[in-house]
């Protein structure tokens, strides 16, 4: 294949995949507690058994961005912000522990504490799950109370302390459901970290800056029409080559 055709393609690739990595930050823009994502591309020799003879450019998603989001007022008792850095431990959908900053709570038919996307609350001694309740409170240091339902206003259920934690951020990732994880699989908990404090009645936005991503997509898309071009350039330079050669 033409050199030139190759580098042009593969950064046409790429640039689509960036495309769609700021699209993703776009999207989620509204989203609670949503980190944006970093994009970065350079360029990537092929090896192979002779010496290398193409390059191509790579996309890739370094990291996130671990910056707060604005605090949102709601009012509402469950939900809940974290103040500072931090995270609250849920049951991702494999089972498994996972991390978010999401903290618009609410709690289903079956009295799982849960977030607005449906993950399930831990708390120190598992998922949590509350009784019947007329009254909720969630404290600032994570504890939620409440109040059962026919009981007098005095009458608490035991209280449930959530699981918060606060792991060295680059030893983080996130996967594709949004959650965060440790980047290595034997790593599976963090350990609850009591200095996390809570704000009630803010739930945290996302981190997106609109503008920024929006720019980038505007920047990304012109540079894949230029690639296109050029791979338009390369194919009819080709074609007038071997029309020349077959000439002779």
């Amino acid at each position: 294949m033409d050199r030139a055709l190759y580098i042009a393609m593969s950064g046409a690739k790429q640039n689509t995949l960036g495309q769609a990595a700021h699209a993703n930050n776009l999207a989620n823009a509204s989203t609670t507690g949503f980190r944006s994502d970093y994009t970065q591309s350079r360029a990537m020799g092929v090896y192979g058994e002779h010496f290398p003879t193409r390059a191509y450019a790579m996309t890739e998603r370094p990291a996130s961005d671990f910056r707060q989001g604005p605090l949102v007022e709601t009012g509402r008792a469950q939900d809940v912000s974290i103040e500072g850095p931090g995270w609250f431990a849920v049951v991702g959908p494999d089972g498994n522990e996972a991390y978010t900053r999401a903290g618009d709570l609410s709690v289903d038919p079956n009295g799982r504490l849960i977030t607005g996307t449906g993950l399930q609350l831990l708390g120190d001694g598992g998922p949590v799950v509350l009784p019947e309740y007329e009254k909720i409170e969630i404290s600032r240091a994570g504890i939620v109370t409440v109040q059962p339902t026919g009981e007098v206003p005095a009458a608490v259920a035991e209280p449930v302390q959530l699981k918060l934690v606060n792991p060295d951020m680059q030893l983080l990732e996130k996967g594709e459901d949004g959650l965060f994880r440790f980047r290595d699989p034997a790593v599976t908990q963090a350990p609850a970290d009591p200095n996390i404090t809570l704000v009630n009645g803010f739930i945290e936005g996302s981190n997106v800056n609109a503008v920024t991503e929006l720019t980038s997509l505007i920047s990304l898309n012109r540079q894949y029409e230029m690639e296109v071009k050029l791979m338009k350039s390369a194919d009819e330079i080709s074609a007038a080559t071997t029309q020349i050669l077959s000439n002779q």
